[in-house]
């Protein structure tokens, strides 16, 4: 084996980073360049990311990624998935619009108004999220007036270096994808009234894009390489799980948690649609079978509106801790219940989905976030045992990475009730996967280096924290 550094642009919902990536004798180190916030901008005709800003620190971080490392190889992006940005020209068309802005109900109606779920998700293998790209696509006045629509990674990737592609991973999360051949349903578009100009050419992770061009060359000083990594934060994560089992689960658990396991082959069974669960691409066409559960989200928003009443920031180990000790009987809500979706006083919301139930909503802080963690423990017991039966699986263990995977109560509460030994770790996952798939491009790993081969390598650098279920 050998060696290098690449850099990790990995981008969340909530916060973007841009990671160094050290490949030594099979073993791998991160390090944190540079870290920024990311999230929703109220905008006059809706909810917008601020996508300038993001992209102004995603080069700054490289800039100083390279000032601290010239020998950098590559650069690799993941993001979050679904969101897109429409460019025309060399120019971006306003900023992309974020998932969670309502117009999407719009989108819904005018979808299945032409093609019912039912044969959608026969299609495209995808759960049914109001938020969907094809969802978004057919309530996009501006989309016959771009050249290219590129979902964010492809974006920023076009921006880098002037290609444009969509990497496969993100690419099955738009609806738009056939799941059997992973090419571009062009007949559904096209019913849809989506011009062809929204999909552009497919590349697979390890793909180099091109290298920098332009002003981002200048400003970051080097005419680095740019490759198609897992670029649904997902794909590069469940990358980085190090499956100790055939028949593991695993949860990537932040904003959202990704409940699932890998599949070589998709499910497209009247049951699979019936439970809302998703065939997203992975590496090396592997299907990541999982449902979305709303995950640590639920908890920051309360977070947030709890310190913006107290105007001072909350200590979250500490409120954890007291959560962790709290007694008696702990009232549970429906995590994916509707009503949470979007941001606004959370405790309000979760308050009025417990009185609704008939349930004792929480009279303090700790308890109210212990009801937070329990109920998201139990949705992803719940969609760990459904993704078994759906599988005919044995799930043995369940993985947990992520910022998630720090959680220690979450962590517990996930053994407890689904009844499974829990492996928290590692924390990267995301930023590990980039780098992985970096790094076996460069060949660092030997030749035909396999999935299985990458968590080998993850296995031996990270030492998971086990949690057992507790009788």
């Amino acid at each position: 084996m050998t060696g290098g550094v690449v850099a990790a642009v990995d981008l969340g919902a909530t916060s973007g980073r841009v990671m160094l990536g050290y490949v030594d004798d099979g073993m791998l180190r991160l390090e944190q360049v540079a870290r920024f916030p990311n999230g929703p901008v109220p905008g006059p005709d809706g909810l917008h990311w601020d996508f300038s800003a993001l992209y102004r620190h995603i080069v700054q971080g490289l800039t100083e990624a390279l000032r601290r490392e010239p020998g950098i190889a590559s650069i690799g992006i993941d993001s979050w998935a679904v969101d897109y940005g429409l460019v025309h020209g060399d120019e971006l068309l306003g900023e992309p619009f974020h998932y969670r802005d309502e117009r999407t109900a719009r989108g819904v109606e005018a979808v299945h108004g032409e093609a019912p779920f039912e044969e959608l998700y026969r299609r495209n293998g995808l759960q049914f999220l109001p938020f969907n790209t094809l969802y978004q696509y057919a309530v996009e006045d501006r989309l016959a007036d771009a050249d290219v629509a590129l979902l964010i990674p492809d974006l920023v990737a076009f921006l880098l270096t002037g290609a444009r592609f969509a990497e496969r991973t993100n690419a099955s999360t738009t609806g738009l994808v056939d799941v059997r051949t992973g090419q571009w349903d062009h007949e559904l578009a096209a019913r849809l009234g989506i011009p062809a100009s929204a999909l552009p050419p497919l590349v697979d992770p390890g793909t180099t894009l091109g290298t920098l061009h332009g002003e981002a060359r200048e400003r970051i000083g080097a005419p680095l390489e740019v490759i198609a990594v897992g670029s649904h934060d997902t794909a590069s994560a469940v990358v980085a799980v190090p499956l100790s089992t055939p028949d593991a689960a695993y949860i990537s658990c932040g904003t959202w948690g990704l409940v699932g396991v890998e599949l070589d082959e998709p499910v497209v069974s009247d049951a699979a649609r019936e439970a809302n669960f998703t065939n997203e691409g992975g590496v090396d066409g592997r299907v990541r079978f999982l449902h979305n559960v709303t995950g640590l989200w639920l908890l920051s928003e309360a977070v947030r509106t709890w310190e913006a009443e107290d105007g001072a920031p909350i200590d979250l180990p500490g409120l954890l801790d007291a959560a962790a000790a709290v007694t008696g009987d702990i009232p549970l809500f429906d995590a994916d219940d509707a009503r949470l979706s979007a941001p606004g006083d959370m405790p309000a919301r979760i308050a009025a989905v417990l009185d609704d139930a008939g349930a004792v909503v929480p009279a303090t802080r700790e308890a109210f976030a212990r009801t937070i963690v329990e109920s998201i423990a139990q949705a992803f017991a719940d969609a760990v045992a459904t993704a078994g039966r759906l599988t005919g699986r044995d799930i043995d263990v369940v993985h947990i990475v992520g910022g998630g995977a720090l959680n220690r109560l979450l962590c517990q509460a996930t053994a407890d009730r689904s009844g499974l030994p829990v492996l928290a770790g590692p924390v990267e996952a995301t930023a590990l996967g980039n780098v992985l798939v970096q790094a076996r491009a460069h060949g660092w790993f030997g030749p035909d280096a396999s999935l299985e081969d990458l968590r080998r390598v993850v296995a031996a650098s990270v030492s998971p924290e086990r949690y057992e279920p507790r009788s």
